[in-house]
């Protein structure tokens, strides 16, 4: 196990490397200067030239990556250039807010969606099943920013249940929460019927019927411990996709978070607070593979005996 994790970050490290290349490269060559835009009209020329000189915005871009990659790997992703902080201890300040929306929209998902995917196949083809599966899709294919103000406009202006906006105690992770963990509840709804519904159909299940046991007993004690062992590792991946991309949610609901910061950062092209944002969740998104793909081997045996081969 420990030589595969080995090598699982041996193949992530220049995977990271190079989205940081990219995502450098495309914040530079976007037009407009970012001193110029911070220090508005109030400047003449000479003092925004002397303070691109100071924060080292006139040097050569190859100059400006290496030196940028260096300070990341030790921890320092810069100075925010409109607030003048730490982006370390900006992204730092702000991850527990996001944190928390993403634990509280992945419980909704797997709550709602594990449940929706068991019934959907024990039920196939039938009422429940198509509702169940419909209700999946809108969710999948519907966009958050679209979801958001469809749910606030009927639990918060018409209903008055829930509070619009803002971040003051557990109701108003309500409909946040929701809003995210409905796309990744459909996903895993679907993924558990069709994985349920494969797993039905292996020989073991039907010896499991022919001695006998009760198809709650065949489906809770046999059938559902193999299916839902490539749901546990989506899981893994939807929480570090969570983490990386509540953007829109923690924006339309005022939720003072990593998202909200890096669309801060957009308006006001704070590029090194943009920068340190990305790569956040770059890394996040890696580390969610990483966990999902140790999850895979530890639930499944036939990995393990795969990777004991490749030892």
């Amino acid at each position: 196990m420990l030589i595969f994790v080995i090598r699982r970050l041996a193949v992530s490290i220049p995977v990271l490397i190079g989205i940081t290349a990219i995502l450098f490269v495309m914040l530079n060559v976007v037009p407009g200067d970012p001193v110029a835009l911070m220090m508005k009209e109030h400047a003449s020329a000479d003092v925004i030239e002397r303070l691109r000189a100071q924060m080292h915005l006139d040097d050569p871009l190859i100059t400006r990556y290496l030196r940028f990659l260096g300070d990341a790997l030790h921890g320092d992703l810069g100075m925010s250039i409109k607030l003048n902080r730490s982006v370390t201890s900006l992204i730092l300040t702000a991850f527990p807010a996001t944190l928390l929306l993403a634990g509280c929209a992945a419980a909704v998902s797997w709550i709602v969606g594990i449940p929706a995917g068991i019934l959907s196949a024990v039920r196939r083809d039938s009422l429940l099943d198509n509702f169940f599966m419909g209700f999946s899709l809108l969710g999948v294919s519907m966009p958050i920013f679209w979801s958001a103000l469809l749910m606030q406009y009927i639990f918060a202006l018409k209903l008055k249940w829930l509070p619009v906006s803002g971040f003051y105690g557990w109701k108003y992770l309500i409909l946040p929460a929701v809003v995210l963990g409905w796309s990744s509840a459909g996903v895993i709804a679907r993924l558990t019927r069709s994985s349920l519904l494969e797993v039905m159909r292996h020989d073991y299940i039907r010896t499991a019927r022919a001695k006998g046991l009760r198809e709650v007993r065949v489906i809770s004690r046999h059938a559902l411990k193999n299916a839902l062992i490539p749901v546990v590792t989506i899981m893994a991946i939807q929480v570090a996709t969570l983490l990386s991309g509540a953007v829109i949610t923690e924006a339309i609901f005022g939720i003072p978070g990593v998202g909200r910061i890096s669309v801060n950062a957009i308006q006001s092209r704070d590029m090194p607070l943009l920068q340190g944002s990305v790569l956040f969740a770059t890394a996040l998104v890696i580390l969610g593979n990483l966990i999902a793909d140790i999850l895979y081997s530890v639930l499944d045996p036939r990995i393990r005996s795969e990777m004991k081969r490749d030892v």
